[in-house]
C-alpha cells in the first residue's frame, strides 16, 4: 500500500506559502481563467486560501487537475469543490476512517491521490475532477501555519507556477502585526525585470500589504516565464519592531500569545563540540561539503567561545582531548586539520557523542552555553549498534545539562533514530539534503545556533490556562520564544507575564503586565486567530512530545491532539480529510509517511481502524488527505496493490470472543476507545434500513458461528441481492447475475446499483448507500461481516449498524468501570475483540456494554422473519 518513502526535514523555518494549478492533459482546452491567492497574516498566524477557478472549453468532459504547492509545516483546514452550482466541502476525521475508503480505492484498482514533497520545504496537494462539457470548477484550499522567526526574519515564500497565463492573476498579502513592521523586503524570481511593475507594497505602521497583479502578457515575457506562464516566486521577508524586551502579547477573545525575542542582552560564550561521520559513506561531495562548511564555520567561531573537533568511523579521533579557546592560532591549526578528514569505515556513533559529552564535562565553565553538533549519514553499524542503547546512554550522560543536535546527512540515515535523541537531550534534529549547496545547509544551521543569549528560561503566567510549551533550554539571537494559553477569568482587566532566565551567569527576569482590554487591536474578521493559533500550537507540541511518551500518558496527548485536530479540522497526523467527488466510485487516498523510514498506510500512532465508519458524511466515494507524524518535508510513492494487509498487528493477543455471540463495534465520539456489544446468535437481525431511499440490508447469524451466513440487500422494490458464503445472487425482473467467491475482478452497475466482486471482497451501492460486504475463513469455516463505507449525511439510518454519533463519558472513582452513555450510568469491561470490518481484522480494545444501553431498545426489534 503505501511502503516507500523518500523523506526530507526542512532545514530554514520559513513560511512556504507556494500555489500551482498543474497540467493538464489537454491544457489548450482548459482555461484558468481566475487564479487568486490570499494570505493574511495577524500575529506571525498566516491563512492562506488559494482559489483556482477553471473552464472546460471542450464539447465533452475532460479530467481536470488541481494542484497546489503548501508549507509542510502548514494544517490544510478547508477544501473545497464547486461544480454546477454545487459545493464539494472536505469534513476532517480521525485518520483511521480512511481505512475504509483506502480499502475501497485499493479494491477497485484505483489509483490514490498524492500528497507530496517538492523540493525541500513544499508540498504538492493535487487532485483532479471530471467537469462536464463546456462546465466550470471552482477549487479552494486553506490552510494555516504561525511563522517562526529564524535568523532575525520571518518569510513568506509566493510560489507561482499556474502551467498557462492567466487572464485574472492576483496574489494578495496582508500582514498586521501589534508592535509595528520594522522591515518588509520583496524578491525572488517574479520580482524581476517587467515583473517587478506588477508588484505593489504599501505599508503603515501595523499594516503592510503586497499585491502582485501581472497582466497575461507580463506573465509570458519575465526571466523565468514562457508560454506556460508564471515559474517563479516571490519572497516577502519581514520583522517586528521589538521595543519591548519583556515580549509582545496579543490576547483577544480569552487566548493570549506571548512573542519573547529580546535583543538588548550580551552574548553567552559558548563551548561547542563538533562530532563528524568520516565512515566510508561519507565519500566524495559529502565529506568534501562538510570540510568546507566545518572551515567557514570556524572562521565563525568568537574569540571567547571554545571549540572541539571529533571525527568518528569504527573509531574515535579526538582533534584535541581539551576544549580551546578560539584564538587565531587554535582556529587556524583547527582548519588545518579539517582540510585532511578524509573518509573510511563503520559508524560508532554511541561512542563519539559519549567522547563529545565526556569532553565537554572535562571543561566546565561559568557562564557559558555548551551545546554538542553531530553530523552522520548512516545507522550505527560498530560498537554499540543497539538504537535503545545508545539513546539510553547518552541521556544518561549528558543528563539535561546541554543540547545535543543531530544532523542527517542525506536520505540513508535512522532521522528518526536522530530526531529521538535530540527531543530526548533539548535539541533538534535537520536532515542536511545531498545537493550543490550541502555546505551552505550546514553553515545556516550553525548560524541559527551561534549566539546564544539565555540559558535555562522559564516563563510563568499567572492566571493563565491550557498553556503551550514553557520552559526552553537555551535562546538563541535571532529566533523566538512562543507561548499560547487561555485566560482563566475573561474578566480581568490586566495580565501578567513573567520570564526567568540566566543571562551570562546571571539570573535575570522580565516581567510585564498588560492591559487586556486594549490589548488584542484584532480587526473583527481576525477575532478567532488567537483561538486557532493556540490550538495550532499545542496540536504541534503534543504530536512532537509523542516521540518521548510512551503508555497511558501517551494515549492521554495523542488523544488530547486528535480532540483539537477534529474541533478545529485541522488536517494532522492523526486525521484525514474526506472529500466527496461527483464520480461514482472514485476513491484517492493520501498520507504522509514518517520521516526517515518505510511505513505501511495504517502504522501509525493514531488508532488505524476506522472508529466512525458508520457515519462518514459523504454522498458517494470519497479521496482523503492527511498527513502524518513529524514535522518535516518528504516525498513518498504509493504502491496501490490488490490485496491489503494490517502487518502491526500480527503479534497482538488474541481476541477475546464468545462462540455464540457477534461482537459489533460501535463509532463514538471523541474517545480513543470504541464500545462494544455483543448479540446472541442465531438471529436474523435488520442492519441496516433507509425508508426514504427504500434500502434495506438484513443478515442472518448461525449457532456458534462469528459473523452471518447470508446477508440480504433490497432497494426500491425490485432490486434483490443475496449474499452467502458460497455465492452471490442479484435479481431485478430483468438483470439475474449469479457471482462466484473467489473469481477474477467482476462488475455489474444497473440502475442505480453497482456491485464489484473480488476474490473476498464485495462492494455493493444502491443509490446512494455504499457497503462493503468481507469474506472471512476462521478455523476454516467461512462468514460475512458487513461494513458500511458511505451515506449522506442528511439520512438517518436505523438498524443495528446504523447507530452514528454516540458519545460516553467514563465515570471516575467507580468500583468497577462505569459509563455514562445516554446519560445513564452503564457497568462496563474491558475486551478485546477482532474487527471484521477490515481484512486484516486487527484487534481492537473497546468498552463492552449491554445492546440496550447504546441502541435504547430491545434486540427484539431489530429482529426479522425474513431476509
Amino acid at each position: 500500500m503505501m511502503d516507500r518513502a523518500v523523506l526530507r526535514l526542512v532545514l530554514l523555518g520559513v513560511f512556504l506559502i507556494s500555489a500551482t494549478s498543474g497540467s493538464v492533459k489537454k491544457k489548450e482546452n482548459v482555461d484558468i481563467y481566475s487564479f487568486h491567492i490570499n494570505s493574511t497574516v495577524t500575529s506571525r498566524y498566516a491563512t492562506t486560501i488559494i482559489t483556482s477557478r477553471v473552464a472546460n472549453t471542450l464539447n465533452e468532459s475532460q479530467e481536470i487537475q488541481f494542484e497546489v504547492k503548501i508549507p509542510k509545516n502548514a494544517f490544510i483546514s478547508k477544501f473545497r469543490m464547486v461544480i454546477e452550482g454545487k459545493t464539494y466541502d472536505g469534513v476532517v476525521k480521525e485518520k483511521g476512517e480512511a481505512q475504509q475508503q483506502y480499502n475501497v480505492a485499493v479494491s477497485r484498482g484505483q489509483s490514490a491521490g498524492l500528497v507530496k514533497s517538492v523540493g525541500r520545504t513544499l508540498e504538492d496537494f493535487k487532485t483532479s475532477v471530471t467537469v462536464a462539457a463546456l462546465s466550470k470548477v471552482t477549487f479552494e484550499l486553506t490552510y494555516e501555519e504561525l511563522l517562526q522567526r529564524r535568523l532575525g526574519r520571518y518569510e513568506l515564500l509566493i510560489n507561482a507556477q499556474p502551467m498557462q497565463p492567466v487572464a485574472d492573476f492576483k496574489m494578495d498579502v496582508h500582514i498586521r502585526e501589534k508592535p509595528g513592521i520594522s522591515f518588509l523586503e520583496v524578491k525572488g524570481d517574479l520580482s524581476t525585470g517587467d515583473l517587478a511593475n506588477a508588484i505593489k507594497t504599501t505599508r503603515a505602521d501595523k499594516d503592510a500589504w503586497v499585491t502582485f497583479y501581472p497582466t497575461r502578457d507580463q506573465q509570458t515575457k519575465c526571466k523565468s516565464c514562457g508560454e506556460n506562464g508564471l515559474n517563479g516566486n516571490l519572497l516577502i521577508t519581514y520583522d517586528v519592531e521589538r521595543r519591548n524586551p519583556k515580549g509582545d502579547v496579543v490576547v483577544s477573545n480569552g487566548y493570549f500569545v506571548h512573542y519573547f525575542a529580546p535583543s538588548n542582552v550580551p552574548r553567552i560564550p559558548k563551548n561547542v563540540v563538533f562530532i563528524i561521520d568520516r565512515s566510508g559513506s561519507m565519500h566524495g561531495r559529502k565529506i568534501e561539503q562538510t570540510r568546507l562548511a566545518l572551515l567557514r564555520i570556524l572562521s565563525d567561531l568568537d574569540e571567547d567561545d571554545h571549540f572541539g573537533l571529533i571525527t568518528f568511523d569504527n573509531e574515535v579521533s579526538l582533534w584535541k582531548r581539551e576544549l580551546l579557546k578560539a584564538t587565531e592560532t587554535n582556529l587556524e591549526n583547527a582548519k588545518s586539520f579539517v582540510k585532511k578528514i578524509s573518509d573510511g569505515g563503520a559508524t560508532d556513533i554511541n561512542a563519539a557523542v559519549l567522547a563529545g559529552v565526556e569532553m565537554i564535562n572535562r571543561h566546565p565553565r561559568e557562564g557559558t552555553a555548551s551545546i554538542l553538533i553531530l553530523l552522520t549519514d548512516g545507522d550505527p553499524t560498530a560498537g554499540e549498534t543497539n538504537i535503545e542503547k545508545i539513546m539510553a546512554n547518552v541521556k544518561e550522560a549528558i543528563g539535561t545539562k546541554f543540547p545535543l543536535y543531530c544532523l542527517g546527512f542525506g536520505y540513508d540515515v535512522n532521522f528518526d533514530f536522530l530526531t529521538k535523541m535530540s527531543l530526548e537531550n533539548s535539541g533538534v534534529a535537520r536532515r542536511i539534503y545531498e545537493d550543490s549547496d550541502a555546505d551552505l545547509q550546514l553553515q545556516g544551521f550553525y548560524d541559527e545556533v551561534a549566539v546564544p543569549l539565555l540559558t535555562d528560561i522559564q516563563l510563568k503566567y499567572p492566571g493563565g490556562t491550557n498553556l503551550t510549551k514553557t520552559s526552553f533550554n537555551l535562546y538563541f539571537n535571532g529566533s523566538e520564544i512562543v507561548v499560547s494559553g487561555q485566560i482563566t477569568d475573561n474578566s480581568v482587566e490586566s495580565f501578567t507575564t513573567e520570564v526567568i532566565a540566566v543571562s551570562k551567569g546571571s539570573n535575570v527576569k522580565y516581567q510585564d503586565t498588560i492591559m487586556t482590554k486594549d490589548s488584542s487591536n484584532v480587526p473583527p474578521e481576525n477575532e478567532d486567530f488567537m483561538q486557532r493559533l493556540w490550538a495550532y500550537l499545542t496540536v504541534k507540541q503534543l504530536l512532537e512530545r509523542q516521540v518521548l511518551l510512551k503508555g497511558q500518558e501517551k494515549e492521554d496527548e495523542n488523544k488530547e491532539a486528535l480532540k483539537l485536530s477534529l474541533k478545529y479540522q485541522f488536517v494532522t497526523p492523526l486525521t484525514s480529510m474526506v472529500v466527496t467527488k461527483p464520480q461514482e466510485g472514485e476513491v484517492e487516498v493520501a498520507d504522509k509517511p514518517r520521516e526517515g523510514r518505510k511505513e505501511h498506510f495504517d502504522d501509525f500512532d493514531a488508532d488505524p481502524v476506522p472508529d466512525n465508519v458508520q457515519s462518514l458524511p459523504v454522498q458517494q466515494p470519497n479521496f482523503v488527505y492527511s498527513i502524518d507524524e513529524e514535522e518535516s518535508a518528504y516525498d513518498f510513492i504509493i504502491d496501490v496493490q490488490p490485496t491489503y494487509s494490517s502487518p502491526i498487528h500480527e503479534t497482538s493477543p488474541p481476541a477475546v470472543e464468545d462462540v455464540h455471540s457477534n461482537n459489533f463495534l460501535l463509532p463514538v465520539v471523541g474517545q480513543s476507545k470504541p464500545l462494544c456489544f455483543d448479540i446472541p446468535v442465531p438471529h436474523k437481525l435488520r442492519l441496516l434500513h433507509d425508508s426514504a431511499s427504500e434500502f434495506s440490508m438484513n443478515g442472518e447469524s448461525l449457532s456458534e458461528q462469528n459473523g452471518f451466513h447470508q446477508i440480504a440487500f433490497h432497494y426500491k422494490k425490485n432490486h434483490h441481492l443475496i449474499v452467502s458464503t458460497k455465492s452471490i445472487s442479484y435479481r431485478n425482473g430483468q438483470d439475474n447475475v449469479d457471482f462466484l467467491w473467489g473469481q477474477e475482478k467482476t462488475q455489474h452497475n444497473t440502475d442505480g446499483v453497482s456491485l464489484v466482486v473480488l476474490e473476498n471482497e464485495l462492494n455493493v451501492t444502491m443509490g446512494n448507500i455504499g457497503v462493503v460486504v468481507l469474506s472471512h475463513k476462521k478455523d476454516g469455516v467461512m462468514f460475512l461481516w458487513p461494513a458500511i463505507w458511505e451515506y449522506p449525511k442528511d439520512i438517518s439510518l436505523t438498524g443495528v449498524l446504523g447507530k452514528a454519533n454516540i458519545s460516553y463519558e467514563e465515570i471516575k472513582g467507580s468500583q468497577t468501570p462505569t459509563l455514562k452513555i445516554n446519560d445513564k450510568e452503564v457497568k462496563a469491561s474491558l475486551e478485546t475483540v477482532s474487527d471484521y470490518r477490515l481484512h486484516s481484522t486487527p484487534i481492537r480494545e473497546c468498552w463492552l456494554v449491554p445492546f440496550q444501553a447504546v441502541m435504547e431498545a430491545e434486540i427484539s426489534d431489530f429482529t426479522v422473519i425474513q431476509l
